[in-house]
């Protein structure tokens, strides 16, 4: 289930820095509640874990019948939890008309699944993939199902009495027809010339009029079908408010002034969107950290920030915004979703390098209400940050080099500084720097400027192999693969979570020179080293 999300807007630099300000004083950054919860809270939050468990304390048996083709071979994948998209179970050689029987552990529900089938329409044929998306919770499923069309209602269907998927399906086609009055008014309204006339005013009557009861029509589907996990998900659909007021000049009005009236309307449009994005979400369903659509809705909400940074200085201000503003608001909901959240923007902000967004995390490890699944990474983190400081000394560790071991500050160089960078193979953003740092440092004109030292933490029998490939193709840098990749003796002394990272250090006094995030401050870096000695 998709959420409907027409809210993009496009602000310009200072505009935004005003809402950022706004938002600041209104939402973000009033004086944390105390570190330490009421006793009474801590035994709320365990009866509400031992109650949410108990609910779904038992395993579930997955009766799948094939037909329609020659083999198929099973497998289930959860969308959600800590083995998200990663197979649990798997059952091959099933033939046409054969019976595949999986059990799904009590400890993996209520939560959303998909069923791949690698079927062979012939015995000489060569796999091909299909999948099925599925609910599972406290009732055990039999479905029948052609694999080669799986995906269709029409050619997979559950026993009669079979409750989640049948009520999803049902939500689903209702769900289209109320929802396709509004998505044309917001259309009409978000595109609409003429702001201030009469037509235009009854259109944001009517909007509201239909906004309003299709939210009562999603709160009542949730309550008459509560005992249903999938009933957990109807919330997503809720549609917040958006500010719809005319503009106060006609349309005669010159292009330049109705330019900055549209960016004002923009504004204000956005300003409500992330007002009440949260309007409609009961923070306090611990299921809906089993559901997939918690993320993607978080997602969202992060991306239209994402879309105001049009700055690095501005990223590194909005998201950690987006951040506090949402972590606080689940602070007053459910501890688990309360360190979902949490466990989300961690996530963010270290794909990103953002130490400013994990710093703002530190607050809520103190809370013991924050159920975080995080927290020794987080900690580990802001160890480094407070360690990995410019102008301190870098942390030793041990380069396997030839026959011997040698320690990374006794290596002997002739270059200025030395580069530490920390990478995966196997890493999309790993391989996005190297294919552009590789050809810059090739450029330098002084190579004795630095001397790079490719530290790969590609561990297991997959991901060696490609590093092995990979280096081939890099023989200008120095190449150590460290034994128990991100677990290493350097990973651990650098306090690496995730990769890419680049640390400069300088040669003579082996202290921290730069840690630079892209290949722009690394060259910035160098340019201020060279201009400096030369002095």
């Amino acid at each position: 289930m998709k959420m409907y999300n027409p809210y993009k807007f496009m602000l310009k630099e200072k505009a935004i820095k005003k809402l950022v300000s706004e938002s600041l004083q209104a939402e973000g950054y009033k004086k944390m509640r105390s570190s330490i919860k009421s006793t009474q809270q801590q035994i709320s939050a365990f009866v509400f874990l031992f109650l949410a468990f108990n609910s779904w304390a038992q395993d579930i048996t997955l009766k799948i019948n094939v037909r329609g083709s020659f083999e198929s071979k099973i497998t289930l994948i959860p969308l959600s939890g800590s083995n998200a998209l990663k197979p649990i179970a798997e059952k091959s050689g099933i033939k046409n008309g054969e019976t595949g029987i999986i059990t799904v552990s009590q400890t993996l529900l209520p939560g959303e699944f998909v069923l791949r089938f690698d079927y062979k329409e012939k015995a000489n044929s060569s796999p091909y993939p299909c999948e099925k998306h599925v609910f599972i919770s406290n009732q055990n499923i039999e479905l029948w199902t052609n694999p080669i069309y799986c995906s269709n209602n029409d050619s997979t269907y559950f026993q009669k009495e079979e409750k989640e998927n049948a009520l999803f399906a049902k939500f689903t086609e209702e769900n289209s027809k109320q929802k396709e009055n509004i998505r044309l008014l917001q259309n009409f309204l978000m595109n609409y010339d003429d702001t201030q006339s009469t037509f235009y005013r009854q259109g944001i009557k009517e909007y509201e009029k239909r906004r309003s009861e299709y939210n009562q029509w999603i709160t009542e589907q949730r309550k008459l079908n509560h005992a249903l996990f999938v009933s957990h998900t109807f919330q997503f659909e809720y549609v917040p408010q958006i500010e719809f007021k005319g503009s106060e000049l006609g349309t005669s009005a010159p292009s330049s002034v109705g330019l900055k009236e549209q960016a004002r309307q923009d504004q204000l449009r956005l300003q409500s969107v992330l007002t009440h994005y949260f309007d409609g979400i009961d923070l306090n369903d611990s299921l809906l950290i089993n559901t997939t659509q918690l993320k993607e809705w978080m997602t969202s909400y992060v991306n239209i920030y994402g879309s105001l940074s049009v700055t690095e200085t501005l990223r590194d201000s909005l998201f950690p915004l987006a951040g506090k503003t949402a972590i606080e608001k689940a602070r007053n909901g459910h501890p688990l979703v309360y360190g979902w959240m949490v466990d989300y923007f961690y996530n963010g902000f270290e794909s990103f390098n953002m130490q400013v967004g994990i710093k703002m995390l530190e607050t809520y490890l103190k809370d013991t209400n924050c159920l975080t699944n995080k927290r020794q990474a987080i900690e580990k983190r802001l160890k480094g940050i407070k360690s990995l400081l410019i102008g301190s000394m870098a942390p030793d560790f041990s380069i396997k080099m030839a026959d011997k071991d040698v320690l990374f500050s006794k290596y002997k160089t002739n270059s200025r500084y030395k580069l530490l960078l920390f990478w995966s193979a196997d890493c999309g953003h790993c391989k996005e720097l190297v294919s552009k740092l590789y050809p810059w440092y090739q450029q330098l004109s002084d190579k004795k400027l630095v001397e790079v030292f490719a530290l790969g933490l590609d561990d297991t029998a997959t991901e060696i192999p490609i590093w092995t490939d990979a280096i081939t193709k890099l023989p200008d840098w120095k190449h150590i693969r460290c034994e128990g990749g991100i677990n290493s003796e350097q990973a651990n002394a650098y306090f690496i979570l995730s990769t890419p990272v680049m640390i400069l250090v300088d040669s003579k006094t082996n202290k921290i020179y730069a840690i630079p995030e892209n290949i722009e401050q690394l060259a910035k870096s160098l340019s201020a080293s060279d201009t400096n000695s030369k002095k």
